[in-house]
């Protein structure tokens, strides 16, 4: 079993930066793989980033490239989130996950809200 909990979230405006940060307990947090998820309101939920369990491979959604950064301390048990010029469509709850695979998260946080303002 594995907790995960967001934090960092909170109100940007257009341009600015923000950190998330995801603390796990529990076992096994460094043979998982990691992602962060999205959800926007009246929107899917989509994968924004995700991570392997050495950090060596990493995945990111067409529209975040270049301004988002994700980062994991297997020792820390954490995951991090860098997000540099944000936009609007950037605001959501964004979900930390843990999993096997990407299409296999089993462990999901209860999210951290952000807001971008124009």
């Amino acid at each position: 079993q594995l907790q995960l909990v967001e934090s960092g979230g909170g109100l940007q405006q257009t341009g600015d930066s923000l950190n998330l940060s995801c603390a796990a307990s529990g076992r096994g947090f460094h043979t998982y793989m990691l992602g962060w998820f999205r959800q926007a309101p009246g929107k899917e939920r989509e994968l924004v980033v995700s991570i392997s369990w050495r950090g060596t491979v990493t995945y990111y959604k067409d529209s975040v490239k270049g301004r988002f950064t994700i980062s994991r301390d297997n020792d820390k048990k954490m995951m991090y989130l860098q997000m540099n010029d944000l936009n609007p469509e950037d605001s959501a709850v964004y979900y930390c996950v843990a999993g096997p695979s990407i299409n296999n998260m089993k462990y999901w946080g209860k999210g951290t809200l952000v807001t971008v303002s124009s």
